[in-house]
């Protein structure tokens, strides 16, 4: 009451006091909580069909990912584009469905790959000889030394981490399918220092 008799005094008619701000609030909070009710089941349909947060953990992606960074994923693009050699997926472990694995594809559905001495060729119709695998995203000390032969079928992706000394991938538990795929990293947002769109593609190293 005393700073509603302030503020009269200073009036040259006064006039009773009203309840417009009242009202006013009500409204503010009744049209507050209806952009909540429109907000929220476009904000869960995107968390759950668009994008999704990651934090990586484990060395197998290193030095291109280290463990504790923070990942959004794009997890619709890839619904309606198939995926490429050389993108970064995440995608559910194939022997746990409910882990989930980050690593970079490099072998694609039809294709045969071929493991000598850590190098990667690659069969398929264009390269019926098979063509060596440029990998510019493999630091040397990540670098091993073993052999492979795999032979995908048309439905799978064989996928490899750029840590080959320390990943557990394709060359172990086999290929994967496109049904276990999630999505790609759209932005690291953490550490600060390293923050980047579209992380990890080839274009960075070329």
């Amino acid at each position: 009451m005393e700073n509603i008799t302030k503020n009269n005094s200073l009036s040259e008619n006064p006039t009773p006091p009203s309840t417009t701000p009242v009202l006013q609030k009500r409204n503010e909070f009744k049209e507050l909580l209806k952009f909540a009710l429109i907000a929220l089941p476009l904000v869960l349909f995107v968390r759950a069909y668009v994008i999704g947060p990651f934090i990586v953990s484990g060395p197998s992606m290193d030095t291109t990912f280290s463990s504790g960074q923070y990942l959004i994923v794009d997890e619709i693009s890839h619904r309606f584009q198939s995926p490429e050699r050389g993108d970064i997926i995440i995608f559910k472990y194939p022997l746990d469905t409910t882990r989930f694995f980050i690593k970079r594809i490099i072998g694609l559905p039809g294709e045969t790959v071929e493991i000598k001495n850590g190098i990667v060729t690659i069969i398929n119709t264009q390269y019926p000889a098979g063509q060596i695998l440029i990998e510019p995203y493999i630091d040397e000390v990540n670098k091993k030394i073993d052999s492979s032969h795999i032979v995908l079928n048309n439905e799978q992706y064989f996928v490899m981490g750029d840590n080959r000394a320390s990943s557990s991938d394709s060359r172990i538990w086999g290929p994967i399918t496109e049904n276990l795929i999630i999505g790609r990293p759209v932005l690291r947002l953490l550490p600060i220092q390293k923050i980047s769109v579209f992380p990890g593609r080839q274009e960075e190293y070329n």
